[in-house]
């Protein structure tokens, strides 16, 4: 699956004004956007990687992002059960970068970079801020 992605370059100015808004939120006081997408990023590979239960993304996924993580899991370890036979040791994924775009003040979009043993991955997701609690609405893991 491949995704791609174009921006247009914006002046430093704006785009410190961006990163502030998308990061801090109405009152300054929110849980950091940025953290909040890498936290679930990291979850939704350990799931896939079968080191973590989907259930404990089950507040932070709307419904439909949730049940094809879910799926998406259970297609992987049919997989990994099929070509490897074994069990082996896994490492957990590392998140490298995490950028952060606002599309209003309850909206935000993420793009994530995390290295795991033999390749990186990108994650995208988009995130909406519903009863100031963020939660993703879209989930492409790469």
């Amino acid at each position: 699956m491949t995704m791609s992605l174009t921006t247009t370059s914006r002046p430093m100015s704006r785009r410190s004004t961006q990163r502030t808004t998308a990061a801090a939120g109405q009152g300054g006081s929110d849980i950091d956007v940025r953290l909040v997408a890498r936290s679930i990023a990291q979850a939704a590979l350990e799931v896939l990687a079968g080191t973590r239960p989907v259930h404990q993304l089950s507040r932070s996924l709307d419904s439909a992002c949730y049940l094809s993580l879910q799926h998406r899991a259970a297609l992987t370890r049919k997989h990994a059960a099929r070509s490897r036979g074994t069990a082996q040791p896994h490492r957990s994924p590392m998140v490298r970068s995490v950028r952060v775009c606002s599309i209003s003040e309850a909206i935000c979009e993420a793009s994530i970079v995390v290295a795991e043993e033999q390749r990186c991955r990108a994650v995208a997701m988009r995130l909406e801020r519903l009863d100031g609690v963020w939660q993703v609405t879209a989930l492409e893991i790469g």
